[in-house]
């Protein structure tokens, strides 16, 4: 199985917080977005590979390619970061055998549909749902969007949430 240092949702992926934050404070080497779309979208992949560091490999697969990426043994010496867009992705991995405990809530911007939660957070009623499923399940899920910050559980957030 994969090292997995940090696996986070946030709708930017690869971005200043990520590159000058996250990347340097746990010495990732690795970044692995899951995104169906982007795994088809040769032109975006261009773009988030050049916004990456030049020391840190970035891949970009579907969550059935991810599933099998992160479960590879050869992986176990790299630190890799997973990013995903929407919880929904996190809860597919999982369910195709991906170990994740935790999982950082860095940003899911305003669309329609989505209600804020929080100064960065707004969620559709089914991300809220998938995002309770995850944490009934035993996940840990906590909204810091730099290293430095102080985290919040994300229990705190959505209660009363419907």
């Amino acid at each position: 199985m994969s090292n997995l240092v940090l696996a986070r949702i946030d709708d930017r992926l690869i971005h200043g917080q990520i590159v000058t934050s996250w990347c340097k404070s746990i010495r990732a080497n690795i970044i692995l977005i899951a995104d169906e779309n982007l795994s088809k979208d040769s032109f975006s992949q261009r773009l988030l590979r050049a916004a990456a560091p030049p020391d840190i490999k970035v891949e970009i697969m579907d969550a059935e390619g991810s599933a099998k990426y992160l479960r590879q043994n050869e992986l176990a010496s790299q630190k890799i970061i997973l990013l995903t867009k929407v919880p929904q992705v996190m809860e597919e991995l999982i369910s195709r055998g991906v170990e994740i405990t935790s999982i950082n809530l860095g940003g899911m911007g305003a669309k329609t549909g989505r209600r804020q939660l929080n100064k960065n957070i707004s969620a559709s009623p089914e991300e809220v749902d998938c995002l309770r499923r995850l944490m009934d399940n035993g996940i840990e899920i906590y909204y810091q969007l730099v290293p430095a910050e102080r985290s919040t559980n994300l229990r705190s957030i959505i209660k009363g949430e419907k």
